[in-house]
């Protein structure tokens, strides 16, 4: 028997044992195996692990997807953690290659999964608070939240989960350096059927840019000093 002789049942079983690329190529062999490469029901759930991977054009979104996963292990990661100020231009260079990709692919995530149950976004180091914002506006039935190693994510964040955040129940802001002990109990007291979780979060001290010291400063300590 010819794999185009099976039923579209038993093809979306098929299919979804295979991973993006492989659905990708087998769905160029012939249009019935297109068709099912383009069921929205084949894509409930995505899984990517680097920002390039969301540039290909080897999956679809649509109102079926329910569990998104971004979760980027590269050594590149510690490069878009460090805070902007801190980076040299090579550093600067590599960022910028893909600052937006992350934050334009949660936005078109917004305008055509508005069904999303649950996001993971680990070293994501551009990703905003006003991105996680407009997640949580757009897709109201989320109900879980998992946030790792993403520098640029703050109190802003933990204060849009109470106000958009009706259906969250998890909660998770690891290795987010930048959110503060204060911010995590507003979370605990204004939604406390959430299960939030902040490993090595509000404990570390954020990399904030030391302030320059004035000229007045500078003479004032001299004058003590004499």
């Amino acid at each position: 028997m010819h794999i185009t002789q099976l039923n579209r049942e038993c093809l979306l079983h098929l299919f979804s044992f295979l991973d993006k690329n492989s659905r990708k190529n087998l769905a160029k062999t012939c249009h019935k195996l297109l068709e099912v490469f383009q069921d929205p029901l084949l894509w409930s759930l995505l899984n990517f692990h680097s920002p390039v991977e969301l540039k290909k054009d080897n999956f679809l979104l649509g109102p079926a997807l329910k569990y998104l996963s971004i979760c980027w292990y590269s050594e590149r990661v510690k490069v878009c953690n460090i805070e902007d100020w801190m980076k040299n231009s090579f550093q600067k260079d590599i960022c910028n290659r893909h600052e937006n990709t992350v934050s334009d692919f949660l936005l078109d995530v917004c305008n055509r999964c508005p069904n999303l149950l649950s996001l993971t976004l680990s070293g994501c180091g551009h990703v905003t608070d006003d991105c996680i914002l407009q997640v949580l506006k757009n897709c109201p039935n989320l109900k879980s939240l998992k946030l790792e190693n993403c520098v640029r994510i703050t109190d802003h964040t933990l204060e849009a989960v109470t106000l958009h955040g009706g259906s969250l129940r998890t909660l998770h802001v690891d290795f987010c350096r930048n959110i503060t002990q204060a911010g995590l109990e507003r979370v605990r007291q204004k939604c406390p059927s959430v299960m939030l979780r902040a490993e090595r979060s509000a404990n570390m001290i954020p990399d904030s840019k030391p302030e320059k010291k004035t000229t007045l400063e500078k003479a004032s300590r001299k004058l003590v000093q004499l």
